[in-house]
Parts: structure tokens; C-alpha cells; sequence
């Protein structure tokens, strides 16, 4: 029998496998047996006639892509990249690698080639609450756990999901509802997630900072501060406290379109519980004022107190395997390793670490920067830009134009594919081996269940034979994913929290190992000053507004069974019958001026483009407002590209669109 971890979502439940079957592990305190439709059928993924299995090559778009050498495809790749400048190569990553992969990417980026052009697909998720954390905490730190949820009399749910992104998670709260956990649903839908809850709140899209403003308003009004850990921990009380002086409540209440009933049915329930965690993931993220969003939340539980003790605190669900991971060991472009940024001091640290002198000083390019910036060589590896990136017929355009885009892929049907000039077989779940943090930092190892295919490799090992193509065989001789955690592992130390050192790799598939637990029981923030602090943001009303022409709002989310564009999904039978991969849900009202009747076939457009689907009629969601899932390929041929202005993610969920029948 071998112990793995799941390749799906940010829980990263524990798996066992023997004899081909694919089962829960019950000694695993993230799932303790339980796994979901998803992760169960993750076996059949491994070996479909989707796989890409050989490395191919071609000089331009137009021409047919062909088989090739390992050899030949890397040689190409090298020459491609010496025959340019630095800044001009971008390395596209993605919330699905190991961390391991993640390492060897940025150490050749960052520290080789000297550009800091590496980024990942988790900065169109998790960019926002990445640079909230480390606004009010110092640092990219999450300071609740799952199994906190046991020990919390009230968990808010902001624009998450759980009962489809994060399914097993989900159960525990049920589980934790039973013995007493009173949960709140906030979200424009009335999702499976909002049927588990004491109070569902319909809120307006685009008004979650009024809401969080309206709650840290009456927290200071009815003296529900606690003044001796803000006095202790954290900065701008003052300051903050004269802010909401004078900020315009009935105006607020409004844009969040519940009734002062509503909200004083919330603020009951919220000022007679002790414990409270707020748990959010793409609806506050994926928004132009993402960071703002996040910060209000955060804003509570500063002023009460209500975090770094067990069963409290604010709580971001990353939605993919390894988001987490890809964070801590410098996936971004906007940080450099292991929590470091691109100060004087820290790039000494590294370039020391890694025995280089090329580390530059300047921010690189963010995901949703890099199509637009005349890029000569980008690297896309795991993930799928063409289809996941807002604007698609932008996005297709700007891809047209890159002379050299190279995809590294265990799959050979993505969006992306019809752009690369050169295309080269990865191993997928199953095949490779390394570790992933999951969303409350748990990291555990994937193991290799099976042999790997053909002429696939670990990403790892990719990025490696690129790096001693170009000459740093030196930096880049590795035999193991093993021998490059054990270099991370030593990198961490460079950093003044990061204790995962301590961690054994031998043990992580059964012993998974939790970092940070000394910062939440000293309660430490790493600002200048050692407190956290308190922001005082508005809502700036930024994102694309309604009009006679567009008059409805598009959202966008998850199914339960169906992962991004369905490359693994789409092929199990099992998971195709929980619900259609294209619908558009509406409410009755806007139906029947329009109408229609359930499975009418619609054409939904933008100014940006348009997409076909078919109506699904509910009054579960929000008049004026409609939504389509992700696993609709098509999405984002309609979707807005205006980004935060401080992560660079998406605005996702807020694009106004017409509707028409056909």
C-alpha cells in the first residue's frame, strides 16, 4: 500500500493506494478517509488518449507540430533563450506543480537568468489575499487551521463555495454545524454551501467592503473592541476609528442590497459569539478591489481580537493543490524565496544561498502582465492561459505574437495548445513525486502510484535540463526531488519564520508537517513594529458597470465534480452527472422578461466578446445577475480584464454582459 496525497483542491486530502484502487486514508487527519468524487476517480486520469506523451516542435504557428528528442526540444529551447535579453523570458507556473518544480523554476529563473519573470496561475486566485496578509500581518501568513472549525461558535463563508470547491472541508463543517457551529453565507447565489446555514445573506456582487465596513463600524460603536490586544498588537486604531466617523451607512447598507432587518439578524448572531473564523475565496479575490475586500475582513478580527487563538481568525481557501506552496518558495514575481522580497539585504542573502550574482532588484512580470509585454520566450508549464486569463480574444491575439512559446503539459488538450511552438510531455499525479502545502499549511508528499509513460518527465527535471543546457550544471544536478527539498528546506532559514526545516521528507506521506505553529502561539506579526495593521479602505465602485446595452452582471465559480477546463474531468463518466459543464442560471424574473424557459439556448455577449449557452431558470440567484461555470471553456471570451491595481488579479466576477435568445 502507498500513502499519497490528492492533486485536486487546496484541502489536500490523504490517499491510499493498492492493487489499482483508490481510497481515503483513514489515519489522515485532513480527510480521515473521506475523499471526494474528484479524488477518487483521479486514477483514471493518469492514462487516457488525452496524455501528451512525446516532446513535438515546430517553426510557426502555421505549421503542423511534429515529434521530437528530448535533446533536440531542449537544444532549441537553450538557443532560444541565450539569443535574447533577460527580460524579455517569462516562466508561466501554476498551483498544480510540486514544490519542487516551483524550487527549480524560480532558482534558474530568479537567480540564473536574471529576471524575476516568474509567476504562476494562483495570481489569478490568490494574489489578493496574498498581499493583504502581508499589508496587515507583514508577511503572507494564514493563521487558521481546518480543524479550527471545531472549536468556533460562528464561521462566516464570504463568496466561498466550500460545498463544491472545497468538498471534504465542507463535511467537517457540517460535521462541526452539529455540535453547535452556527454558520453565515454571504453570496449573490444561493449556493449548496448557503442550504447548510443558519443565515444566508443574498449580498449585492461588488459590495462585500460595505458589508465588512458596516460590521467594523458597530464593532467600535457597541464597544466591542478589545482595546487591550490592539493596544498590544496592532497599529491605526485611532486613525481608523475617526474613519468610520463619518462613513455613510445607510448609503452602504444599500449597495449591499440586504434590509436592516438582515443585517440586524447578522449582527445578532456575530456580537453573541466568542468564536468567530471568516473563511473567503474568489468572491472577495477576483475583484479590482480584491486587496480592499480582503483587508475589510481582515479589519474585524484585528478589532476584536479574534485571531491567533484556536477556533478564530480570518481564513483564506486556496483553491488549488499547491497554491500554498508555490507562495512559500517564491512563485510569484512579486516576491523572491521563502517569503523574501527584493530588498537590498534579502537579495544578498539569496544570491549567497544560490552562488549567483545575476538576482535582480526590480519586481517582474505578474501572469496577467506578461502576454501584453513583448515577450520573446514564455514558458507556460501545468496550466492553461489561453483558457483561464480575462479577455480571451485579447488574450488570443497577444499569444500570436510571442516568436517562442514552449508548454509543458501532461495533457494534450488545452486552450493553449494551438499557440505553442514547442510542446514537451510532463508527468502528471501519479507519475512523480514531491510535496504540496495545502490551505492551512500542511505539507505532505505525492508519490509516485505508477510507472512513469513513455518520454514524460517531472517538471523538476525539465527545468533542470534547460538550466544545464544554458550552462549551470553547477546549480542544477539534482537526482531527486528529495535532494531539492532538503535545498529548500535550508533556504527557509533565510527567512525569520519559515520553521520548515524541521520538517522529514521520509515521513510527509505519513506524518504530514504543519509550519508556523510557533507564530500563532506567540502571536507574532512581523510589520516594523511587531503589529499587525489596521486599513482603512472604501468602496470605490471600480469594476465594469451595468448599462440599457450590458444589464446584467456575470459571476463566475466552480462545479463540485469538474476541474478548470476539464482536462482530467471531463473524461470520467462518474463525473459528468452531477451537473452539465455549460449553463447559465437566471432568475425567474429576468427569464420571463426575456422569455425563456429552462435549456433555451441563449447568446450571451460582452464588449469584449461573446459565447454561447443554455438557461438554467432558478431563484436562487440575485435578479440582474447571472452565472456561468468555469468548466464552460468558452468563459472567458466575456469576462473583464481589469486587475487590482495592488495583486494584478482579474476582476472575475463582475463583468456586465447582454443576453439574447436563439
Amino acid at each position: 500500500m502507498i500513502k499519497s496525497v490528492c492533486g485536486y483542491c487546496g484541502v489536500g486530502c490523504g490517499l491510499e493506494f493498492e492493487e489499482d484502487k483508490l481510497r481515503g486514508d483513514l489515519v489522515y487527519p485532513v480527510n480521515e478517509g473521506k475523499v471526494c468524487s474528484k479524488g477518487v476517480s483521479e486514477l483514471l486520469s493518469i492514462q487516457t488518449p488525452t496524455r501528451l506523451l512525446r516532446p513535438h516542435i515546430r517553426e510557426t504557428l502555421h505549421d503542423e507540430l511534429k515529434t521530437t528528442s528530448w535533446d533536440n526540444a531542449v537544444d532549441v529551447i537553450a538557443k532560444k533563450i541565450k539569443a535574447t535579453t533577460s527580460d524579455k523570458i517569462g516562466f508561466y507556473l501554476s498551483g498544480q506543480l510540486l514544490t519542487e518544480d516551483y524550487y527549480i523554476a524560480n532558482k534558474l529563473v530568479k537567480g540564473f537568468l536574471g529576471t524575476n519573470n516568474v509567476d504562476t496561475n494562483s495570481r489569478t486566485c490568490m494574489s489578493s489575499a496574498v498581499v493583504a496578509h502581508k499589508k496587515a500581518f507583514g508577511i503572507d501568513f494564514v493563521p487558521v487551521r481546518m480543524e479550527d472549525v471545531f472549536k468556533a461558535n460562528l464561521l462566516i463563508l464570504a463568496g466561498a463555495n466550500t460545498a463544491e470547491a472545497h468538498v471534504v472541508f465542507h463535511n467537517n463543517i457540517k460535521r462541526a454545524k452539529k455540535k453547535g457551529l452556527k454558520i453565515i453565507v454571504l453570496d449573490p447565489r444561493f449556493t449548496d454551501t448557503a442550504k447548510i446555514a443558519d443565515l444566508y445573506l443574498p449580498l449585492k456582487v461588488g459590495s462585500d467592503i460595505d458589508f465588512f465596513n458596516l460590521v467594523s463600524k458597530r464593532i467600535i460603536d457597541e464597544n466591542l473592541v478589545d482595546e487591550k490586544f490592539i493596544k498590544e498588537n496592532v497599529n491605526n486604531y485611532e486613525l481608523l476609528k475617526n474613519k468610520f466617523k463619518r462613513v455613510p451607512i445607510t448609503k452602504m447598507l444599500k449597495r449591499t442590497g440586504l434590509s436592516k432587518e438582515q443585517f440586524e439578524e447578522f449582527w445578532e448572531i456575530y456580537k453573541n459569539s466568542e468564536n468567530i473564523i471568516s473563511a473567503w475565496t474568489m468572491g472577495l479575490n477576483q475583484s479590482v478591489q480584491g486587496v480592499d475586500k480582503n483587508l475589510s475582513l481582515i479589519n474585524t478580527h484585528l478589532l476584536t481580537g479574534k485571531i491567533y487563538k484556536e477556533g478564530n481568525g480570518p481564513f483564506s481557501l486556496t483553491g488549488q493543490p499547491n497554491a500554498m506552496g508555490g507562495r512559500e518558495v517564491g512563485g510569484l514575481s512579486t516576491m523572491l524565496a521563502v517569503h523574501l522580497g527584493f530588498e537590498k539585504e534579502s537579495i544578498k542573502k539569496v544570491s549567497q544561498f544560490w552562488d549567483t550574482n545575476k538576482i535582480d532588484n526590480k519586481v517582474g512580470l505578474t501572469a496577467t502582465q506578461m502576454l501584453s509585454a513583448n515577450l520573446d520566450v514564455l514558458v507556460i508549464c501545468h496550466t492553461d492561459p489561453v483558457y483561464h486569463l480575462p479577455n480571451r480574444n485579447k488574450v488570443e491575439r497577444l499569444m500570436k505574437k510571442i516568436p517562442t512559446v514552449i508548454e509543458i503539459n501532461a495533457y494534450d488538450n488545452s486552450e493553449t495548445s494551438d499557440f505553442a511552438h514547442i510542446k514537451l510531455p510532463a508527468s502528471p499525479w501519479g507519475e512523480k513525486e514531491g510535496t504540496q502545502t495545502n490551505l492551512d499549511r500542511t505539507i505532505t508528499k505525492q508519490e509516485k502510484l505508477t510507472r512513469t509513460s513513455i518520454d514524460c518527465k517531472p517538471d523538476w527535471e525539465i527545468f533542470q535540463l534547460i538550466a544545464q543546457k544554458l550552462g549551470f550544471k553547477n546549480a542544477f544536478n539534482f537526482q531527486s526531488s528529495k535532494e531539492i527539498f532538503q535545498e529548500y528546506q535550508e533556504m527557509t532559514k533565510l527567512s525569520n519564520h519559515m520553521d520548515i526545516h524541521k520538517a522529514d521528507y521520509d515521513d510527509l506521506s505519513k506524518k504530514p508537517f504543519v509550519w508556523g505553529k510557533d507564530i500563532v502561539l506567540k502571536k507574532e506579526f512581523f510589520t516594523k513594529n511587531k503589529k499587525a495593521n489596521l486599513h482603512f479602505v472604501q468602496n470605490k465602485l471600480l469594476s465594469e458597470k451595468t448599462s440599457i446595452k450590458y444589464p446584467f452582471i456575470l459571476i463566475t465559480g466552480r462545479t463540485r465534480d469538474q476541474w478548470h477546463s476539464g482536462t482530467k474531468t471531463n473524461l470520467p463518466k462518474t463525473l459528468l452527472k452531477f451537473k452539465d459543464l455549460d449553463f447559465c442560471e437566471m432568475n425567474p424574473l429576468n427569464a420571463k422578461k426575456l422569455g425563456l424557459v429552462d435549456n433555451d439556448k441563449i447568446k450571451i455577449q460582452s464588449i469584449r466578446g461573446e459565447i454561447e449557452s443554455k438557461v438554467l431558470i432558478t431563484d436562487t440567484i440575485r435578479v440582474d445577475t447571472i452565472f456561468i461555470p468555469v468548466s464552460n471553456r468558452n468563459i472567458n471570451y466575456l469576462t473583464n480584464d481589469l486587475l487590482d491595481k495592488d495583486s494584478l488579479q482579474p476582476d472575475y466576477n463582475h463583468s456586465a454582459v447582454r443576453i439574447e435568445k436563439l
